[in-house]
């Protein structure tokens, strides 16, 4: 059995159901990943459906290159180039699309990629190696206020200042380079203070930190809501997977922002108009979050913090200028 085929989507069931796929649809599945999500779309769809798939992971490229269907269209690409993508492909308008925010198992279980904590390896972190800064480069340089506020903002990290002083102090010494270089600088930090999480290595928020920030994670689901969300056709799905509180918090935002009776335009909300005058929103909020049963969590514990949230496009017009956040 090869690594794809292992591969299990959190919350597969749920996000297709949320989906509410049409057989001669036209859907997006912006984060490809190792395809357990495509591939099961595409049983679903009738010959005349369409899928697009994206990711700006080369191995995740790799994996949809074996997906031999007429149906099916790769492009590696960041979200924030998911319009571009559609463009190309001459797509102006989806049935549904599909974000699954997770760094999948074997991106994490391949130490040369630098996600593992549980294996030493070169500290990369970038999901797309040809672009951007890896986390080495990015610690070499950073300064110490910008570290802490990295730990503390995107790791949730409360001994953010600490940590990132122990950093500064150790480069200045020699260069961090290895995932098991960055763990014993943590640990080393940390010490014995009490942290309330003892479930999780000292270095677990550190290391999500620093994935969001090497990736520019929040910044692309933010560009990317409102850039997908609008070429959804009318009744079309939008559905998204969240593993973590900042994702989750952008998300919810977006949809309760874009489902309100102003269509998402706060200036309208501030206009002296009657509720009935005002604009249609764009958007409407399908059902509550979902989370995985227990089940699903014994059989993959990388799915206890997953939250899907759905919503579905309506009829109104997409206000101009509309950002996720």
């Amino acid at each position: 059995m090869t690594a794809d085929a292992r591969h299990v989507p959190v919350l597969l069931e749920a996000a297709l159901a949320g989906l509410a796929l049409r057989d001669d649809g036209t859907y997006l599945d912006a984060t490809f990943g190792r395809g357990g999500h495509a591939r099961a779309i595409l049983a679903r769809l009738g010959p005349r459906g369409r899928l697009v798939a994206l990711d700006r992971d080369p191995d995740a490229a790799a994996a949809a290159a074996r997906v031999d269907d007429a149906r099916f269209a790769f492009r590696r690409a960041w979200f924030s180039e998911a319009a571009a993508a559609l463009d190309e492909l001459r797509i102006d308008a989806i049935d549904g699309a599909l974000l699954d925010l997770g760094t999948s198992s074997p991106q994490i279980d391949d130490p040369s990629r630098g996600f593992s904590l549980r294996f030493d390896g070169p500290l990369d972190m970038r999901m797309d190696p040809t672009r951007g800064e890896s986390a080495a480069e990015f610690l070499a340089r950073v300064p110490q206020r910008e570290l802490t506020e990295v730990l503390r903002d995107y790791g949730e990290e409360r001994l953010a200042r600490s940590i990132a002083a122990a950093v500064v102090a150790r480069r200045a010494t020699r260069p961090i380079l290895r995932t098991g270089e960055l763990r014993e600088v943590v640990a080393q930090a940390v010490g014995t203070r009490t942290r309330g999480d003892w479930h999780q290595d000292p270095a677990t928020r550190t290391f999500q930190a620093l994935r969001i920030a090497v990736n520019r994670e929040l910044a692309e689901l933010s560009a990317a809501l409102p850039a997908i969300a609008r070429r959804l056709r009318a009744g079309g799905r939008l559905a998204v997977i969240s593993f973590h509180s900042l994702e989750d918090r952008i998300v919810k935002q977006f949809v309760a922002r874009m489902s309100a009776p102003f269509g998402g335009d706060e200036r309208a909300a501030r206009l002296p108009i009657r509720a009935r005058d005002l604009p249609s929103p764009p958007l409407a909020a399908v059902g509550r979050a979902t989370k995985p049963g227990p089940s699903e969590v014994a059989a993959n514990p990388r799915a206890r913090s997953a939250v899907l949230r759905v919503a579905e496009r309506t009829a109104a017009a997409w206000p101009e200028g509309t950002a996720a956040a």
